[in-house]
């Protein structure tokens, strides 16, 4: 894989995708081509590779994957480069999976990590979360625009920050109990540092990033978090391991009424709600909160649009995260009711410092 990230990258695609393809389809939502589309088909044909532009409809779902994939044949395309956000760099991996040939992660907002791994989530239509699919190959190149990612809504990179941070809690509490990656591998040391490095870049740069991506301006600082939220989050979630903050967006997701809050959004509460799971200090957690807030992320399941959740939405939540497949199981032997029960009081915490 090859890694390719700063400002103007993007006037690179062409020259990254000639030598491995000929013919290339490009995916991304309306709103995604409209910002690259005419950019990336320029760049590619000036080196001499064939482009079609295809329109992703937003879910990655198996419909939406099969659907694309058709379009991949028709084209005869050995290239699938994947523009957007996460769930559209997910179906353009599972496209590229099911049709060969060489696949590009071109990300333009910098919310979740999935551009450098060799997996994608797979929801249904509706926006619930049904499986992990994984590949033997990672993307073979992926590039990265700061431009690009600079002037989109700053509440993308807020998730991302929130994504990336996750990485280095879960890695950590696989490490620690000496549970699996994502491989079913044990996990490396160099993603343990890696997801370290990832959590102490966040603590140092996140809020200046926010501010300049306010202003679409690229620094050092948003330099930093974009290879943070991206990089090494990537790299650390896979050969670290996830744990519970994973599994609890899971849950989460089982509501619909969390399915407008973005993936990173979701993520932290169960960040928090991990923390709460592992016995941590109220004043680490509240340190953890802090930097949420300025971070602008939420701490409430009121910010994710739960507000007075019955028993039997949070029993429904706490039921998927504890699920077989799920990833908690990686580094915490828990029941249902001890992940309710944490969740409630990740909650009464996040409330008490918004009050």
């Amino acid at each position: 894989m090859e890694y390719v990230q700063g400002r103007d990258a993007l006037r690179q695609l062409g020259d990254q995708v000639a030598p491995i393809a000929e013919t290339a389809l490009v995916i991304g939502d309306s709103d995604v081509l409209g910002i690259v589309g005419d950019r990336a088909e320029a760049s590619l044909e000036e080196s001499d590779v064939d482009a079609t532009l295809e329109e992703f409809g937003g879910e990655a779902s198996e419909t939406e994957i099969d659907r694309i994939t058709e379009v991949a044949r028709e084209i005869d395309a050995d290239a699938i480069v994947g523009a957007g956000g996460g769930k559209g760099l997910d179906t353009a991996k599972a496209v590229r999976e099911n049709v060969g040939g060489a696949m590009v992660s071109m990300p333009t907002i910098a919310s979740t990590d999935s551009p450098t791994s060799s997996l994608s989530v797979i929801y249904s239509e509706d926006g619930e979360f049904e499986r992990y699919r994984f590949y033997e190959s990672h993307p073979d190149v992926v590039l990265v625009d700061t431009s690009v990612i600079a002037g989109a809504p700053v509440r993308f990179l807020t998730s991302g920050i929130a994504d990336a941070m996750a990485t280095w809690f879960e890695a950590d509490a696989v490490h620690r109990t000496g549970g699996a990656n994502f491989f079913d591998e044990d996990p490396t040391y160099a993603a343990h540092s890696l997801s370290s490095l990832c959590y102490d870049l966040l603590r140092d740069h996140a809020v200046s990033s926010i501010r300049a991506v306010e202003n679409g301006i690229v620094t050092e600082s948003v330099e930093a978090v974009v290879e943070a939220n991206t990089l090494l989050s990537g790299l650390g979630f896979e050969n670290g391991g996830l744990a519970a903050a994973h599994s609890i967006h899971n849950g989460l997701t089982q509501l619909e009424d969390t399915h407008h809050a973005t993936h990173g959004e979701k993520v932290n509460f169960g960040t928090l709600t991990q923390l709460v799971l592992e016995g941590r200090s109220n004043a680490f957690i509240e340190d953890i909160i802090d930097f949420s807030v300025a971070a602008d992320l939420p701490v409430t399941l009121a910010e994710l649009g739960v507000d007075n959740p019955s028993q039997d939405d949070l029993d429904r939540v706490a039921q998927a995260t504890v699920a077989d497949e799920e990833t908690i199981h990686n580094a915490f032997d828990v029941s249902s009711d001890e992940v309710r029960d944490a969740m409630i009081a990740a909650d009464e915490l996040g409330s008490k410092r918004l009050a």
